[in-house]
């Protein structure tokens, strides 16, 4: 989950290695720091704290340098101080390293160099490395021999970044971790994700896991580890700096809830043809899923409520599917084989334990597809076969954009998989919810100009508890409306099926207790879902109705949505809990773009 950065090249390495890590702030932020090779040896500069203490840092004490590597750090082992923060060093300085992942074996390659006399400064298992890395130096390895064996006594995962000491190269690999190449008319990048460097260069070569970087000013070599060239293709980025940076709003939460309309408008363009009915997938020609019987969705977090979305959309076109969550697939996942697609729901397509279940998923015999936001991610080359969202960077760690672009992308799966599998039998006209999807771009607009979430947040800012109920998709919803809440205002919120909140949670109710009533404009669905909202209100709970406007007078507050289809509805009730979040934690002075705790790409299981 932390972020790496590092730079080759002439001129402005420190300063756009800050920059860099400003920009991965989303992946953690419990410290940071950088190493530049300076003329006399490595400098470095590290402190626990946002990145902004160490612009400070390096500001007091200039640094220079034309190779350098940083790190912000999410912690994993040891807290969040001065001392654990990387770069980490070997006892003499003379080899720096920033890692992301876990080393499983540290225990013991921690053991063995405190048998050959070494001492450790840090509680991370990242200062094996460096420390494993001068061993071989001593031994009289050369540094690209050193680097390489240190590797070779890793277990575990990683993308790591090493300099040497009197050596002008900069050493990369990864394994099991993020890591892609910039190229830049004066140099390389090399980082965790495009939006470090996307302002600095936007040719990137996507590496893979295995490879192993060796970078100096004129010269890159991509290998394997036992030194085999590889291929790696440089691809152009169409994300600009702007599209990555915060503009002129005040967090980027902000700016990605109101930039919903275009990503969704990517999302479903070339892809539906609502007066035939049809919807029309890249690289999934007709009778690409003939061969699907049922369908099982892996997901975390935000994009497991995508997946739960995705579930209820499928049953409802009469495909068997199944939301798992993606850590408990190996547990719970059930029988899969050739006759099952697993879709592996993942933003940044490197989310760990969704890794894992696809790569279960597939030893199992299924067949596995990605819904990602991310070209060259991780699950893109793990799985079969890759379904963009298009919902361009997310820089915010509570997911906004990417959850309606994956709800919108499941949907469109689900009506193209309509086409192929025997057993369909769709309940919906498809050409009157095509025609809905076509103006929801649109109506996310109109929500956004006309809301009122920031006053009902004001109104309710001060209570005990919240919850949120909603039935089938606006259950999902639901959801991932309690988990927007808790995640940036640090407030208790659950999300439930509607019918669930008289089985145990409505013991919790009471007048300090809000509750979001999720409707879709599905009478039917709808009037159960009041009902159960009027158990909590007779305890004494507000009820907030979020939805199309009703005639009842069960509300004592509303955040409307326009009509539409009940399918889509549900996501533009989502557009009003992602703003009543958003403006609840303004109100409580919250971290919003980078909540405690959280970093934005769990790259650990």
């Amino acid at each position: 989950m932390c972020g790496i950065i590092a730079r080759i090249g002439e001129g402005g390495t420190v300063e756009d290695l800050v920059t860099g890590l400003e920009n991965l702030e989303y992946r953690g932020y419990d410290s940071a720091g950088v190493a530049v090779q300076n003329g006399d040896g490595i400098a470095v500069r590290k402190r626990s704290g946002r990145v902004d203490e160490l612009r400070r840092a390096v500001r007091r004490r200039r640094l220079h340098g034309e190779v350098g590597i940083g790190h912000t750090r999410w912690s994993t082992h040891g807290p969040p101080t001065d001392e654990n923060a990387h770069p980490h060093t070997d006892e003499s300085e003379a080899v720096a390293v920033v890692h992301n992942g876990v080393i499983e074996n540290y225990d013991d390659l921690r053991a063995d160099l405190r048998a050959d006399g070494v001492t450790f400064s840090s509680d991370t298992d990242t200062e094996v490395v460096p420390h494993l890395i001068e061993r071989k130096l001593e031994e009289g390895l050369e540094p690209e021999a050193a680097f390489r064996a240190a590797l070779d006594a890793l277990e575990g995962n990683y993308a790591i970044a090493a300099l040497v000491e009197d050596d002008e190269t900069l050493y990369a690999a990864r394994d099991g971790s993020p890591l892609v190449l910039g190229v830049a008319a004066d140099g390389y990048y090399l980082a965790s994700d495009v939006p470090a460097f996307v302002e600095f260069t936007d040719r990137v070569m996507y590496l893979e896991d295995g490879d192993v970087v060796v970078a100096q000013r004129d010269e890159l070599r991509v290998t394997d580890t036992a030194g085999r060239p590889v291929d790696r293709a440089v691809e152009t980025v169409d994300w600009s700096a702007d599209e990555a940076g915060r503009g002129s709003y005040d967090h980027f939460m902000l700016k990605e809830i109101h930039t919903q309309p275009g990503a969704l408008a990517n999302t479903i363009e070339g892809r539906i043809d609502p007066e035939r009915g049809a919807v029309s997938l890249e690289d999934f020609p007709q009778g690409a899923f003939d061969d699907v019987r049922r369908v099982q969705l892996v997901g975390c977090g935000t994009s497991y409520h995508a997946a739960l979305f995705g579930e209820t959309m499928l049953k409802r076109a009469g495909v068997r599917a199944e939301a798992i969550r993606a850590n408990e697939y190996g547990v719970s996942a059930g029988p899969a084989d050739e006759e099952t697609l697993v879709v592996a729901v993942t933003q940044s397509g490197e989310t760990a334990d969704t890794l894992a279940a696809v790569e279960d998923a597939g030893q199992r015999g299924a067949r596995t597809l990605a819904v990602t936001n991310v070209v060259g991610s991780s699950v893109t080359r793990v799985a079969d076969d890759s379904l963009f969202i298009r919902a361009g960077p997310e820089i915010g760690v509570a997911a906004t954009k990417t959850y309606s672009s994956q709800t919108v992308t499941l949907g469109l799966l689900a009506l193209r998989l309509v086409d192929d599998v025997p057993a369909a039998d769709p309940h919906f006209d498809r050409r009157e919810l095509l025609s809905a999807l076509r103006d929801l771009p649109d109506q996310v607009e109109s929500v956004l100009q006309t809301n009122d979430a920031e006053s009902l947040a004001r109104t309710y800012s001060d209570h005990d508890s919240y919850f949120f109920i909603g039935r089938g998709q606006a259950n999902s919803v639901a959801k991932e409306g309690a988990l927007k809440f808790k995640e940036i205002t640090y407030e208790h919120a659950e999300g439930f099926a509607a019918g669930e909140l008289k089985h145990g949670p409505l013991a919790l109710v009471t007048p300090n207790t809000p509750l979001f009533a999720v409707c879709s404009g599905d009478e039917e669905q709808d009037e159960k879902t009041l009902t159960n909202a009027t158990e909590a209100q007779a305890r004494g709970a507000p009820v907030v109705v979020v939805g199309p406007d009703h005639s009842d007078d069960v509300a004592d507050a509303r955040l409307p949505v326009p009509d539409t289809h009940p399918v889509w509805a549900t996501l533009l009730a989502n557009v009003q809990l992602q703003l009543v979040s958003y403006h609840a934690a303004v109100q409580l002075d919250r971290a919003i773009d980078k909540p405690r705790n959280l970093a934005k790409s769990v790259t650990v299981e």
